[in-house]
C-alpha cells in the first residue's frame, strides 16, 4: 500500500511540474461584492494605478478600470489565469487600460502603484511584505482579502463582509524605514 502511495506522489509531482509552475496560492476567484468592497476601501479613482497581484481572472483590475476610472496592472505565475484576464479585459472593453503579466509577485516591480490588492495565503502576504514597504511609495494603499500582514504590520482598519475579511494599510515612512533596516 505504502508503494502505491508513493509511486501515485511521484507521478503526480511530474504531472505537476510537466503542466506548469508551482503556484504559491490556489487560485479562488474573490466574489465581485467583495472586489467593489475592496475597492471601496481604497478609495479607487481615476488617476490611480492599481496592482493585483495574484490577479488570477483580473476581476479586480478590470472592475477598478471599468467601474473607478483606474488603470492596472494584474501579475499572476499562472499563464492560462492570464490569458483569461486579458480575454476578459478586451470583453469588458478596458484592455487599453489594464495589463496583464505571467510573473514572480516576488520579483515584480510594483513601485508605480498607488493601490495593491492581494489575496493570497498568510505566509505569501508575510513574505511579500517586505517588498511592499521598500518598493511603494508613502501614502500607497494596500488592501488583502482574508489575510494579513503579520503582527510587524497591523492593519489601520479591518473589516468583515458575511464570512470573509478586508484587511487595509497605507505605506508609511516607518515601513520604508523599517525595509531599509532588515536584510529580506
Amino acid at each position: 500500500m505504502c508503494l502505491v502511495c508513493a509511486l501515485l506522489g511521484t507521478a503526480h509531482t511530474q504531472a505537476r511540474s510537466q503542466t506548469g509552475p508551482k503556484l504559491d496560492v490556489p487560485y479562488v476567484p474573490t466574489p465581485p461584492k467583495i472586489v467593489n468592497r475592496m475597492l471601496d476601501l481604497a478609495k479607487v479613482g481615476k488617476g490611480d494605478v492599481l496592482y493585483d497581484l495574484g490577479c488570477g481572472d483580473g476581476r479586480i483590475v478590470i472592475t477598478a478600470a471599468k467601474e473607478r476610472g483606474a488603470t492596472g496592472v494584474g501579475i499572476d505565475l499562472n499563464p492560462t489565469r492570464i490569458e483569461e484576464a486579458k480575454a476578459n479585459a478586451k470583453q469588458a472593453g478596458v484592455e487599453d487600460r489594464v495589463a496583464f503579466r505571467v510573473g514572480d509577485l516576488f520579483k515584480a516591480d510594483v513601485s508605480k502603484a498607488t493601490v495593491v490588492t492581494l489575496y493570497l495565503l498568510p505566509e505569501v502576504n508575510r513574505k511579500i511584505r517586505p517588498m511592499l514597504w521598500r518598493q511603494l511609495k508613502v501614502g500607497t494603499r494596500v488592501v488583502s482579502h482574508d489575510f494579513d500582514m503579520g503582527p510587524e504590520w497591523p492593519p489601520e482598519r479591518e473589516e468583515r463582509i458575511g464570512g470573509k475579511t478586508l484587511y487595509y494599510w497605507t505605506i508609511t515612512e516607518a515601513n520604508k524605514s523599517a525595509a531599509g533596516s532588515k536584510r529580506t
